[in-house]
This record gives structure tokens, sequence and C-alpha cells, in this order.
């Protein structure tokens, strides 16, 4: 097993996984902002993690955040994911060339004084079915103009500031940090979903929307998210998928310590999960030539059917009580199914319905050829 990052032995970050159990439930009954939850990771640093030193960071590993993901997401996923798409569009300014947008905005986002989140699904999975691009930029002398829908976007009516994407003319794109303020720009109302309300998540629409050269983050390139990374099949989304099963398990465990048959149950779950929680961490300590049980998209397979699995088997366990709306058993089935549909790169929806449909023996199979 690897070693558990310092931060995750400390008192304040122990304390807020501990406020994020207790407010789970609660939170995940509605579509209530987790603004508390939030102030909470700025209060343990959390906030911090990706914010280079020079700007009042924590600078964590790619092996810690992996791990501190895995243990935020067993306490609270819906928060946890807000913070994900908070930390996308903090790592697309921090790789940006555009030293004095950073100097700006970096420091605010050490905390929670500022919110960011992206709307960038359009350039990876969503929206690619279409003959046209979804946000169009046109190229001024000044900077650009946009126009079009940006789909998905967690947070979007709480955001001061969205990392968007667009796709000019010759079919290069651009990311921009597009402040919501600017004229142009409507949030539509937030999408009901199946579970995970609490991510306010709309669509935004630009019409005419201009943005100044002052807050273009790169391009224009070809396959913009290629060049900033963490697009579709990052390890960040197995992370979360390993954390949320570590919550079912846990559920699992407590049943079988009441009742001694379900340990031939949940002994082969706790295996695969530090198994893959293992694994999960040496992939993300060095993703340049991982070997193929570890690439991006059989993590994130494996990581799926185990959410998927551990989370039915903790409803099954739970019997009658576990279909009750608020236990904690049927809110970790409607999450589970989160992890089919988010950011998923075609590779691994393959292999999950390979798998839904017994094609496959699940995570002992994860030829995704």
């Amino acid at each position: 097993m690897p070693e558990l990052p310092p931060f995750t032995e400390t008192d304040s970050f122990q304390q807020l996984l501990e406020q994020l159990r207790h407010s789970s439930s609660e939170l995940n009954a509605t579509d209530a902002w987790p603004a508390r939850q939030l102030h909470g990771m700025s209060e343990a640093g959390v906030l911090a993690w990706l914010i280079p030193d020079e700007f009042g960071g924590g600078n964590v590993s790619s092996v810690e955040l992996t791990i501190g993901y895995e243990h935020l997401a067993a306490a609270c996923l819906a928060s946890t994911f807000v913070l994900t798409q908070r930390n996308a569009a903090i790592q697309r300014i921090v790789r940006s060339e555009n030293e004095e947008l950073k100097k700006e905005l970096l420091p605010e986002l050490a905390t929670d004084s500022l919110f960011a989140t992206v709307g960038i699904s359009h350039l990876t999975t969503s929206r690619q079915h279409l003959g046209k691009p979804a946000v169009t930029a046109e190229k001024l002398d000044a900077g650009y103009i946009l126009n079009g829908e940006v789909p998905w976007v967690t947070g979007a009516d709480k955001a001061d500031i969205i990392v968007c994407g667009g796709t000019l003319e010759d079919g290069t794109q651009i990311l921009v940090a597009l402040e919501t303020c600017t004229e142009g720009i409507a949030i539509a109302p937030t999408v009901p979903l199946m579970a995970l309300n609490s991510s306010r998540t709309a669509t935004v629409q630009l019409t005419n929307v201009f943005v100044a050269l002052e807050f273009l983050l790169h391009g224009p390139v070809e396959n913009v998210m290629k060049q900033t990374g963490g697009g579709a099949g990052s390890y960040t989304t197995s992370a979360l998928a390993v954390g949320h099963a570590a919550n079912a398990i846990s559920l699992l465990r407590n049943e079988a310590d009441r009742r001694p048959e379900l340990s031939e149950i949940l002994q082969p779950f706790t295996s695969e999960h530090l198994s893959i929680s293992a694994d999960l961490a040496l992939a993300a300590a060095d993703t340049s030539d991982a070997p193929s049980h570890l690439s991006a998209e059989t993590m994130r397979q494996r990581s799926n059917s185990l959410a998927l699995r551990a989370s039915q088997a903790s409803l099954a366990t739970s019997k009658g009580a576990g279909f009750v709306a608020s236990h904690p058993a049927s809110r970790l089935v409607a999450e589970a199914m989160f992890f089919l549909v988010w950011s998923c790169p075609q590779p691994v929806v393959l292999g999950n319905l390979r798998e839904l449909t017994c094609m496959t023996s699940g995570s002992d199979d994860v030829n995704l050829s």
C-alpha cells in the first residue's frame, strides 16, 4: 500500500472528513450548494492543493491528490465532485502562460473567496456527435467573441469564473477564463439529476460574449484539451469511484459485523478495493509509460465496476431498509450510476457495457480493444 500523505493525519483534515460524513445525507437530499463544506475544505487547506507555492498553495503531488480525493469521496461524493471541477479550472489556469492572470486569480483560488469551475465537456465527451462545435470563437484584434451553449457546468450559478473552450473557424481551439458577470452570459436553471443535485449543474448560454486577450489561457491550438491535460479518462474520476466504493464497503462491513454470514461477501470486496486503490496510486505516480493494467482507461473501468457492484451489495445486504430514499445504501446506488456517464471515454463505456451484458468477467477482464 502507498504511504499516506502527511495531510491525511492532521486534525484539520480528519475534522473535515467528519464534517463531510455528517452532512452528506442532508446535502444529497437537496440541491443546496455545499458552501459550508467548501469553507471547511478551505480551512483544512484542501482548496490550495493544486495552487503553486508562490501563490499560497499546497502544491501536492499527483499521488497525494489521488489519495486525498479517495478519502474525501468516501466521506461525501457530492462535495468532492464539486472540488474536482474547481480543481479542473485551477489546473488550466496554473498551466497557462498568462502570468498576469495567474497572479490575479490563483491567490484567491487558494481559499474559498473565489469559485471557479469548468465548461469543457463539449471539447472532450459531450456534444462530440454534433456536426458543428457547441461553442464557436471568432478572433478580433483585442480578444474573441464566443457564441454557443456550454453544457454540464458544475456550480454554474455560483461561479465567479468559468474556464470555457471555444472552436475557431479553422478548427483550432482556445480556453479562456470567463467572468460570469460578462454581458451575454445566461445561466439556465439547474438540471434535475438522478444524484448529486447539490452540484448545481446547468447549461450556460453564450451570446456574442466578448473575452479580452487578458483572459486567454491557452491557444489557439488543435485539440486544446490535450495541450492542458486532465481530460476525459484521467485518474481523478477513478479516485472518486474508489472512494465511493469504500463508503459502500464500509456500509457492508457494518452489516457483516451483525451478520457473520456476510463475511464471505465482504472479504472479496475489501481485497479488490485495496488492490485497486494501491494500483491507482502507483499509476498516478508516473502516467508517462504506465503498463496496460494501470492505464487511465483500465483503472477507470475497474473503479467503475467496483463502485457499481459494491453499492448494489450494500443495498442488498441492507434489505428493505436500504430501499428507503433516506437510507445511505439508496443514495450510494444512485450515486454509483454517475460514474457510468461522468467524463467517460468510449472504451470505458464499452467495457462497462460488456460487463453488464456478461461479455466479460468484470474487473478480471479489462480488455478495451
